[in-house]
C-alpha cells in the first residue's frame, strides 16, 4: 500500500523515529522514556541552508557549571544561538523578542519545525531568537560528543537547571549588546522545551516576561499523573479511529509471541516484516511496532497518521493478523527495502535524554491492562537500578517536583506565578500530564480536542483545521495583552 505524500507532510512522516519504549524490564528498555520532542531521522535532517537569509549563528562563550566555584566549574563551551532580525522594531522603542528555548536536539530542528515565531513576529516588531540546548547540535562541552559523553561526571553537566542558567546569560548578553534592557522576552518552547519554557518565567522572572509552553509534561512527574495516562490516551485515539484496527493491534501481540515461541518463529517473522537483520527477539519487533504507534497518536496531525495506519490494517484483505500490522509499517514508513531494525547509530538526542532521562527526567509512564499493548507497569526500582548498572548513578525520581514545583500545583502557581500558556493537544499522549485548566488570570490553559504534540507551534499551512487557527489566535491574543500590561507599566514607572 502506498500514499503520496507532498512535501510538508513527509518530513513530519518521520518525526520522532528514534523514540525509545518500555517493552521489557531491561536495562536498554527501560531507560528508554518515551520522549516528546520532534526528532529528525539523521538523512533527514535540514541542509545548511537554514542557516542562510534572515538567519544569523552566534556563539557564546559560555560557563560549564553556573552552580559551583570549582576550578573545573569555569570551563567554556561554545554554545549556538540565532538571531533573525527581519522584523524587530529596536531596542529604542523597546519591541518585543521572542526566544524559541531548544530542548533535546540540534538548532536545525527547531528551525524546521518551531514556525510559530517566524509566523508571528511581524505583528509585533518582534526580534527572534532561538537558542541551543547544551550537549546537543553544535553546543557540546569538552571539544566533541564523544568526550562529552564520555562518563556520568562530564554527563553531569547536563540537566535542566544548568540550561535555564545557559539562556538566561545568552538573553542578557543580547539585550546588553542590542541596548534592549526593557525589551520585554516571551520565551517559547515545545515539549521539553515547553517545561524548560514554563520553568525558566517561574525561576527568571526579571528576564522573560512571559511563556508559552507547548505540550509540557510538567505534571507528569513523581506519580502525580497516573504512569498509565500515556499509553491509555494512544488506545483511545486508536480505537476511535477504528474499533477493528483497534482489536488487530491488541490481537497482534500474542501472535507475535506465539511466532517467537516455536524454533522457526523469529525467522518467520523476519521475513514477514521484511527485518533489516534476522530478529534476536520477539521484545526487538514489538518495541518498533509500538514505537509507530506512540509517534501515529503524538503526532497524528496533519498527516493523519492514526488514519494512516488503521486504514492499512483495515483495508488489507486477508484473515492474517501479522500481514495487516506489516501493511500498517508499510502505510507509516512508505516503501523500504527493509523495515524493522535498520542499522541507525545511537542519535546525539538519544544519548542524551537516556542520560536525562536516568538523572532528574523521571517521568513515570508504564503500560496498564486496559490498553491495545502488552501490560508493562512502571517500576521505579528496576528503572534506578537499570540506571545505575549504566551510568553508575541513581536517577532523583522526586528533583523536578522539588526544584520546579509539581506537587500542589495549581494552588502554589495561582499565588507566585503569572504569564505562563500551557497549550496542550488532546490526542497527544503527554497531555495525560499537561496544564489543562486555567490556574489564575494570568496562567491560562488553551486546548484543543484533536491537537496533537505542538502543533500550535507548527509552520501555518492552508490546510489548518479552524480549531487550530482558533487555538493560536488565542495565544497571541494573551501574549499582546501581556505587553500592553507591560508598556503600560513600564511608561508609569518611567515617569515615576
Amino acid at each position: 500500500m502506498i500514499f503520496a505524500m507532498d512535501s510538508s507532510v513527509e518530513w513530519l512522516l518521520f518525526l520522532v523515529v528514534f523514540l525509545s519504549i518500555s517493552i521489557s524490564s531491561s536495562s536498554a528498555d527501560r531507560i528508554g522514556i518515551p520522549r516528546g520532542a520532534a526528532v529528525l531521522k539523521k538523512h533527514h535532517l535540514p541542509s545548511k541552508r537554514a542557516f542562510s537569509g534572515d538567519l544569523h549563528t552566534y556563539f557564546y562563550t559560555q560557563t560549564l557549571d553556573h552552580f559551583d566555584y570549582k576550578p573545573e566549574s569555569y570551563a567554556i563551551f561554545q554554545q549556538r544561538y540565532v538571531i533573525n532580525y527581519k522584523y524587530w522594531g529596536g531596542g529604542a522603542v523597546t519591541a518585543p523578542i521572542f526566544v524559541c528555548l531548544g530542548a533535546e536536539q540540534a538548532l536545525e530542528t527547531d528551525l524546521q519545525t518551531i514556525g510559530f515565531l517566524d509566523i508571528n513576529a511581524a505583528r509585533f516588531n518582534a526580534l527572534i531568537v532561538y537558542i541551543e540546548h547544551r550537549y546537543y547540535g553544535e553546543s557540546v562541552p569538552y571539544g566533541s560528543r564523544e568526550e562529552a559523553f564520555r562518563n556520568a561526571y562530564r554527563m553531569g553537566y547536563l540537566n535542566s537547571a544548568q540550561a535555564l542558567a545557559d539562556y538566561a546569560e545568552i538573553m542578557a548578553d543580547i539585550k546588553n549588546n542590542l541596548q534592549a534592557s526593557h525589551s520585554p522576552v516571551i520565551v517559547i518552547g515545545a515539549s521539553y522545551g515547553g517545561m524548560l519554557a514554563s520553568w525558566f518565567r517561574l525561576k527568571y522572572p526579571h528576564l522573560a516576561l512571559g511563556a508559552l509552553a507547548s505540550s509540557a509534561p510538567v505534571l507528569y512527574f513523581d506519580n502525580i499523573t497516573p504512569s498509565d495516562a500515556f499509553y491509555s490516551i494512544i488506545t483511545k485515539s486508536f480505537r476511535e479511529t477504528s474499533e477493528s484496527c483497534y482489536q488487530t493491534i491488541r490481537r497482534s501481540w500474542s501472535v507475535i509471541d506465539s511466532y517467537a515461541s516455536q524454533p522457526w518463529g523469529l525467522s518467520v517473522l523476519s521475513s514477514k516484516f521484511r527485518t533489516c537483520y534476522p530478529l534476536n527477539s520477539a521484545s526487538e519487533l514489538k518495541k518498533e511496532l509500538e514505537s509507530i504507534y506512540v509517534v501515529a497518536s503524538q503526532f497524528n496531525q496533519p498527516a493523519y497518521l492514526v488514519n494512516r495506519v488503521c486504514a492499512a490494517i483495515d483495508e488489507t484483505q486477508t484473515d492474517d493478523i501479522l500481514f495487516k500490522i506489516f501493511a500498517a509499517v508499510v502505510a507509516f514508513n512508505g516503501n523500504n527495502r527493509c523495515y524493522i531494525n535498520p542499522p541507525t547509530p545511537e542519535s546525539q538526542t538519544v544519548t542524551g535524554w537516556k542520560w536525562q532521562t536516568c538523572s532528574e527526567m523521571v517521568i513515570p509512564i508504564g503500560v496498564g491492562e486496559n490498553t491495545m499493548f502488552q501490560p508493562n507497569p512502571f517500576d521505579l526500582n528496576t528503572f534506578i537500578n537499570d540506571c545505575i548498572r549504566t551510568y553508575g548513578v541513581a536517577p532523583r525520581p522526586h528533583w523536578i517536583t522539588s526544584y520546579y514545583g509539581g506537587n500542589d500545583f495549581n494552588f502554589i502557581l495561582q499565588k507566585f506565578g503569572s504569564n505562563i500558556i500551557f497549550s496542550n493537544g488532546l490526542r497527544d499522549p503527554f497531555s495525560a500530564g499537561g496544564v489543562l485548566e486555567h490556574i489564575s488570570k494570568s496562567i491560562q490553559a488553551v486546548t484543543t480536542t484533536y491537537g496533537s504534540h505542538f502543533l500550535d507551534l507548527f509552520p501555518k499551512s492552508g490546510n489548518d483545521p479552524e480549531w487550530l487557527t482558533k487555538q493560536r489566535n488565542i495565544e497571541l491574543r494573551i501574549i499582546k495583552g501581556w505587553l500592553v500590561t507591560y508598556y503600560a507599566d513600564l511608561k508609569a514607572f518611567q515617569k515615576g
